[in-house]
Parts: C-alpha cells; sequence; structure tokens
C-alpha cells in the first residue's frame, strides 16, 4: 500500500464522483467532492441495470443492501404496435434504483466532504499539485484532481487540451419514473414483472421495473421506468430547450422542467405512435425528463495531477446500459493504482493505459446499437 495518503477532489457528486470519493475515502484517502447543484441531486435519477462491475464497486463498499434490493424481470418481450407479443427471451435480469444507491454511497462519505453549491470553472495542474478554481474566485489545491462532472465535464479540458467537444448524435430520450400502480391494469399486466421493448421508425421504447426510493421491492411499491428514444434535429433539440426556459446549448430536462402544454404534446404523440400499454405509461409520468444522446471519447484519460472518471471521459449512450458500470469501473481502478507502491504520476499512466480501451469499446458498442435502431 502507498505510504503517502492523498487530498483528493472529485469534481461532480453523481454517481461517477460517488463511487470514486468513497472507495478513496475507504482506503484513507482525503476526500472533498465538488457539487455544482446546490440542493444534491437526490431522486433526480431512474433505474439502473445491474451490471457486474456495479454489483463489484458495492460489495467493495459493504453496499450489499442495495444489490439485495434488485428487481428482477423474469423475460424480455418485443411488443408491436397492436400490443401484441412478436417475441420472448426467457433472460433475467435485475434493475435496482438510482436513488436507493445514491443515497448510499453518500452515507459513505463522512460529513463535510461533500461540498454541494461548488460550481467549478476550470483545472489546472502545478508541480506536484492540481489546483481546482470555483466560479466565485475561490482557488482550491489538491494532491489529485478526478473528473467526475459527466457529459459537459469542465476537468475534460484539464486532460484532453482542445479536444473536449461532445458530438450531438441526433436523437433524445424521454424518461418517467412512475410508481407501478399508476398504471392501468391492461397495461401493468403487459409490462410488470417484464422487459419490454417497441421499436419503430425514429422511435425506440423500453421500460423495466426498479425498485422504490427507498429500496422497496415489495408488489405496489416499485416504479415503472420507462425510456422513449426519439429523433429530433439540432435545431430542434435547440427550440425545446428554450421552449423549456433553458440555453438552447442545454442537454437535458430535470422532472418539471417541461411546460403543460409540451408534456401534454408528448402524452398525443405516445398514443398515436406506441402500443397502448406504453402510451398509458407515459400518461401516468406527470414530470417526464430528457436526456440527448452526445458521443465523445477523450484521447486520454489523465494527464499531470489530473484524472478523468466515467462520462467525463468517455460517452457511451443508455442502449448499452452500462455508463454507471464503466464508471464504477474506472473508479475501482484508479484507486487501486492510487493504493499501490507506484507513484501517482505512474499510477495515472497506469490507469490510462487500461481504462481507456474499455472505454472505447463500450462506445464502440453503444454506437453500434444506436445504428442498428431506425432513429
Amino acid at each position: 500500500m502507498t505510504t503517502k495518503l492523498l487530498h483528493v477532489g472529485v469534481v461532480g457528486g453523481s454517481l461517477g464522483g460517488l463511487f470514486t470519493a468513497a472507495l478513496l475515502h475507504r482506503v484513507g484517502h482525503h476526500v472533498t467532492v465538488l457539487e455544482r447543484s446546490r440542493t444534491g441531486l437526490a431522486r433526480r435519477g431512474a433505474g439502473l441495470v445491474g451490471q457486474q462491475d456495479l454489483f463489484d464497486i458495492l460489495t467493495r463498499l459493504g453496499l450489499t443492501a442495495v444489490t439485495r434490493s434488485g428487481v428482477e424481470a423474469r423475460e424480455r418481450i418485443t411488443l408491436d404496435r397492436r400490443g401484441d407479443v412478436l417475441s420472448r427471451d426467457p433472460t433475467p435480469q435485475t434493475q435496482l434504483s438510482w436513488d436507493y444507491l445514491y443515497e448510499g454511497l453518500r452515507g459513505v462519505l463522512p460529513d463535510g466532504s461533500h461540498l454541494q453549491g461548488s460550481a467549478v470553472a476550470s483545472v489546472r495542474s502545478e508541480d506536484a499539485r492540481a489546483v481546482v478554481q470555483l466560479d466565485d474566485g475561490r482557488n482550491l489545491s489538491f494532491d489529485l484532481v478526478v473528473g467526475a462532472d459527466g457529459l459537459n465535464s469542465v476537468v475534460r479540458e484539464a486532460v484532453a487540451d482542445g479536444q473536449s467537444a461532445n458530438r450531438y448524435v441526433g436523437y433524445v430520450t424521454w424518461r418517467g419514473l412512475v410508481p407501478e400502480a399508476a398504471l392501468p391494469d391492461p397495461s401493468a399486466e403487459t409490462l410488470l414483472e417484464r422487459f419490454a421493448f417497441f421499436t419503430a421508425s425514429r422511435s425506440h421504447m423500453l421500460g423495466y421495473l426498479v425498485p422504490g426510493p427507498d429500496g422497496e421491492t415489495g408488489r405496489g411499491l416499485r416504479r415503472y421506468n420507462w425510456v422513449w428514444y426519439r429523433s429530433l434535429p439540432l435545431d430542434g433539440l435547440k427550440t425545446l430547450m428554450v421552449a423549456c426556459g433553458h440555453a438552447a446549448t442545454s442537454s437535458s430536462l430535470a422532472p418539471g422542467d417541461l411546460p403543460a402544454g409540451l408534456r401534454d404534446a408528448l402524452v398525443a404523440a405516445a398514443a398515436s405512435e406506441l402500443p397502448e400499454a406504453f402510451a398509458q405509461a407515459v400518461a401516468a409520468e406527470p414530470r417526464p425528463f430528457l436526456q440527448a444522446i452526445y458521443d465523445y471519447v477523450t484521447p486520454r484519460m489523465s494527464a499531470d495531477r489530473v484524472a478523468l472518471v466515467g462520462d467525463a471521459a468517455v460517452v457511451v449512450r443508455p442502449h448499452t446500459a452500462m455508463g454507471a458500470a464503466k464508471a464504477a469501473g474506472d473508479a475501482m481502478a484508479l484507486v487501486d493504482l492510487l493504493s499501490s507502491e507506484l507513484s501517482v504520476r505512474d499510477a495515472l499512466a497506469v490507469y490510462n493505459r487500461d481504462r481507456l480501451p474499455v472505454g472505447r469499446s463500450i462506445a464502440r458498442y453503444g454506437q453500434q446499437l444506436g445504428d442498428s435502431l431506425p432513429l
């Protein structure tokens, strides 16, 4: 084990940042999480498909209650426009609650280590230190800074100078997360206990059960998570963002951001385009939210005293269901190397060598899946 404990600044307090911070704290490093949001990210997530790296990191952190709270879909089904089942695949799959996982990770970190309302303007390396400049002008100095600030990463520029721009791929995901009891009986009979899909021109829909916000798995206490991919040209995305009171360059809408009239239009579109069961799931969500889909792969995972994890390094399309697992894999690899006999510089070099090919491979897989859909 390394003899020197580090003071690490983690920029971004979503799952990738919390995975990294929690692991660092567990092995004795001093961690400060800098989160832009003033209110935190609780209750902002939806569902996660369980993957091995995700289960592995939860075991390492002692969060086995999260893994035990999973909901299993007993089969995969594909629906046609009338709502009939076209195909069945008896492959079980486990889904977790983003909310419950987030709260578990927050609970691992000591009080005072998670600083909300700390928006980062820039990061730079200085000799054996990394300096974070906040929007309010303050400078914070660390032995290492980890960029876990997602799609619109500020830290990325300190690692991938001049090569940090995302590429919009031409479609978005509309999402909803509703109590299972909100689904009408016929829809519930079709959708619950299954991972369901529907594909049409310029549209791809899927949905599955996840635990309740506090990990509840009993019938009637779970939630239905739906994801609707729809084509949307860049000009249309900009228009939508402005109509919702956001900058034209924004890439997401949080629950509650969509005006009532636009939400009604989305419900009407679902009724005309989707099988009735899925259309009713959309109608059951009073506050649908949106994520625009982008591609990005960093040319390197680290530079000097700065490293990237998760979407800050490589954005993977949601089709893979591997975004959280990839961030967990990044975090485990980085922390293991920092806790070895290697110097920080050498640990970051090995991290770059080992994790960049993994990220590239998952990104290519997501692009292939997206290309296979009529979006």
